[in-house]
């Protein structure tokens, strides 16, 4: 449970996917996510989904290790400003921490103003910038679209990182 004893997070096991899965599709366009010019299935892997007291999602996180660190590849919160996205990440650096990773990483894009600000608020810090990586992910994902957040073309990876 949070602090203000509103939500709580659990693990996404077989009685959540199907429901997590369909926020997942209809947020991110369907379960694939193009990173760094990759394709990854959403559908297997683990994360963390955020549940209100009624038992209703209310945001999840799912994440990849690979590469000898932890990936967060997808969070929504669908309550902003609760700390829902807080409470997700706390939760996977934990499970980051027991699995022996020393960091996390994430990326977004540069019209998600939002995340880039919520990451760096979380003491993630800028590891990678990938102009017009949009471009190679658009070959392997033609659903993303041009113009994203605010109006701003969608063109750059950003990736940070947060050392456990």
């Amino acid at each position: 449970m949070n602090k203000a004893g509103t939500f709580h997070i659990v693990p996404i096991g077989e009685k959540l996917r199907t429901a997590v899965q369909a926020l997942i599709d209809d947020s991110w366009a369907g379960p694939y996510i193009a990173v760094n010019g990759r394709l990854w299935d959403t559908r297997t892997m683990p994360g963390f989904a955020a549940l209100d007291l009624r038992g209703i999602i209310i945001g999840y996180l799912c994440y990849k290790i690979h590469d000898g660190e932890c990936e967060i590849m997808v969070l929504e919160s669908l309550r902003e400003n609760a700390g829902v996205g807080t409470a997700l990440v706390e939760r996977t650096k934990e499970t980051a921490r027991d699995a022996g990773m020393k960091k996390i990483a994430v990326m977004t894009t540069n019209d998600n103003i939002g995340a880039i600000r919520f990451y760096q608020k979380r003491g993630f810090v800028l590891r990678v910038l990938r102009p017009n990586m949009l471009e190679t992910s658009r070959k392997i994902k033609p659903g993303i679209p041009l113009i994203g957040n605010d109006g701003i073309p969608l063109r750059d990876e950003i990736e940070f990182e947060l050392e456990l």
